[in-house]
């Protein structure tokens, strides 16, 4: 017998599987839909900074809102590939299914490129439609009535 098998019946181990990491079950694509706003808020402040005398103080706040922009599109990225990859997504065509992450993936990659409200506000709508798809699959009709708050003015 060997170590393995005997800590096993020891401990009544019991192998689990699971399709993530870790088998927590919690799938929420908020986190994406966050990270997505918080870029279409930098192109917001971006876009609306004036210049004028500001010198280094201007570009040091330009600069962090680069940073944050950039990272925050990472993040989006980020989340919607564990998204994709680790829920089952039942009763969805797979082709569709990664179509819609494709093009969230590659919308939150030029955000990171360019300084567009455009490509901003298409990445929001994005991850709107994927986790319209997503509560689908659960039986729930996706809403999100905070979104205008949460983003502000």
């Amino acid at each position: 017998m060997s170590v393995k098998s005997t800590i096993e019946r020891l401990f009544s181990v019991r192998t689990a599987s699971a399709h993530c990491d870790i088998p927590c079950g919690i799938y929420d694509p908020i986190s994406a839909k966050i990270a997505a706003q918080t870029v279409q808020k930098m192109v917001l402040r971006i876009e609306a900074l004036e210049y004028g005398d500001g010198g280094t103080a201007v570009a040091n706040t330009l600069s962090r809102y680069i940073t944050v922009k950039e990272e925050h599109a990472e993040l989006c990225k980020h989340e919607l590939r564990v998204l994709w990859a680790d829920y089952t997504w039942p009763g969805c065509d797979a082709n569709d299914i990664a179509a819609k992450f494709n093009a969230a993936l590659k919308l939150a990659g030029q955000c990171k490129q360019t300084v567009s409200m455009e490509n901003a506000e298409a990445l929001v709508a994005s991850v709107d439609e994927i986790a319209t798809i997503f509560w689908s699959t659960k039986g729930v009709e996706y809403s999100d009535p905070v979104a205008a708050a949460r983003y502000g003015s």
